[in-house]
């Protein structure tokens, strides 16, 4: 395989796959998942990617072998991860706790890191050679629910790379769960924190009513409006210098919003102008709010690994977005992000059972997943924390993600994953560029900025 931008030439050599059961005899039974783990827009799955370092600490130790044992120690406490899903009646998905185990593949790449070039830098666009797609294992129901490869380096570090289905867990459940894995390699006897299933606290009550408006299930078709044969891959790094330009942004009665609020409200704007959408198009801003410990009591208990965030939704017409300026997206995305109470939340699990668990709306919407702060770095198996944590990819066209990252300058801050059509991206590009260089203002209502360039 080569990488065009490094020309560097390499290998991933894989064994055969396998299955990792858990160390200890688990309970065969079924378990229900919540009414916002299986709806439509969860069903997928979802590829995250882990960079590790060599580390003199561990010399003579094998990543492989420290990680697949830790990996069967770890499905003792979450046995429901070495089962399969069944769809029962009404779309109701269930785990049937088989212990037939997660999917594990071994794996040497014939490269260094530190020669790697653009191999390991997001986007990843060499991600199958890490994370081989083992073919029939991509389904949503009878499949297994992880798939694991770990490729050594010849430098001594390692990549760790996951595929989970996204009705099982979210960004922060698939933290908890490999931080445990990395406790249990590490030489602990129990993860720190214990797994906790309760998926009825996000169930739909008896009779379901909806009681707030949910504006990211609304009845609109869920065809994808772009061929899907001319998509890519970007990633778009955030520092403090180009964070600082976006805030400068902001009116002065918003000057308290979140960096998430401001970057949000500049790509949805960006984006709209890119996708060239007819004026009266609804455009759709779709944010994942993380629940826990966001109430008082909580709502979700320590320990839960299921899908624990809800989604706000902010609604303009593109025509809107693109004449007004960043203060206008921001605001509505501050309004939708206060609404969401203990109520909102029970309401949207009610609603998606009533509508018979709907997918998002496609077309004029734009799905942002925070990650930033979920701990995906930190997650250590004995070789420290990771070059890289985090999802991999954006998915095409609907949902982009922030990750932390660490750019090569050593500056600290976040990547922007991406996925666009060529003709769209490449104008989303340049909107984005134009409003961090101030080069082109995009309404009265915007303030100019000096010129940082985003780029990895």
């Amino acid at each position: 395989m080569r990488s065009p931008a490094s020309s560097i030439v390499f290998k991933v050599s894989r064994r055969e796959p396998e299955l990792i059961a858990p160390a200890k005899p688990t309970p065969h039974e079924l378990k229900p998942l919540s009414d916002i783990d299986d709806q439509e827009g969860f069903r997928a799955h979802l590829p995250v990617i882990q960079i590790y370092r060599h580390h003199s600490a561990m010399q003579g130790k094998d990543p492989v072998k420290v990680i697949r044992e830790a990996i069967g120690k770890a499905l003792v406490f979450y046995y429901p991860f070495a089962g399969r899903l069944r769809e029962g009646p009404n779309r109701k998905l269930t785990v049937e706790c088989t212990g037939e185990g997660v999917l594990f593949i071994e794996a040497d790449a014939d490269f260094e890191l530190e020669h790697s070039g653009n191999v390991l830098q997001p986007p990843f666009h060499f991600l199958d050679e890490f994370l081989f797609d083992v073919p029939g294992s991509s389904g949503i129901i009878n499949c297994p629910l992880l798939l694991i490869q770990v490729t050594r380096l010849k430098c001594g570090g390692f990549v760790f790379a996951l595929r989970f289905n996204h009705t099982m867990t979210d960004g922060s459940g698939l933290v908890q769960f490999m931080t445990s894995i990395g406790e249990l390699a590490r030489g602990e006897l129990s993860p720190r924190i214990l797994p906790v299933w309760e998926r009825q606290v996000l169930s739909a009550r008896n009779p379901p009513r909806t009681t707030c408006i949910h504006r990211e299930y609304d009845d609109f078709t869920t065809a994808i409006p772009f061929p899907l044969d001319d998509l890519v891959d970007q990633a778009f790094f955030f520092g403090p210098n180009e964070i600082a330009i976006l805030r400068s942004y902001v009116p002065p009665h918003l000057r308290h919003c979140t960096t998430m609020e401001i970057v949000t409200a500049c790509l949805w704007k960006c984006r709209t102008i890119a996708l060239q959408s007819k004026p009266m198009l609804e455009m759709r801003i779709l944010i994942a709010n993380n629940t826990r410990k966001k109430f008082s009591p909580d709502l979700i208990p320590k320990g839960y690994y299921g899908n624990g965030f809800m989604i706000s939704t902010a609604v303009a017409t593109a025509g809107e977005l693109v004449k007004n300026s960043i203060g206008y997206a921001l605001e509505l995305i501050r309004k939708t992000k206060a609404e969401m109470t203990r109520e909102y939340v029970q309401s949207a699990a009610d609603t998606l059972v009533i509508k018979g668990r709907p997918c998002f709306p496609v077309e004029g919407s734009y799905g942002i997943s925070d990650l930033r702060n979920l701990g995906f770095r930190e997650v250590d198996f004995g070789w420290g924390k990771a070059i890289y944590g985090g999802v991999a990819k954006a998915i095409p066209i609907l949902v982009s993600y922030y990750v932390a990252y660490e750019n090569e300058k050593g500056e600290n801050g976040f990547v922007l994953l991406a996925c666009l059509p060529a003709q769209v991206m490449e104008r989303f590009a340049e909107e984005l560029q134009n409003l961090l260089q101030g080069a082109k203002p995009f309404s009265d209502g915007d303030r100019l900025s000096p010129i940082v360039k985003s780029a990895l």
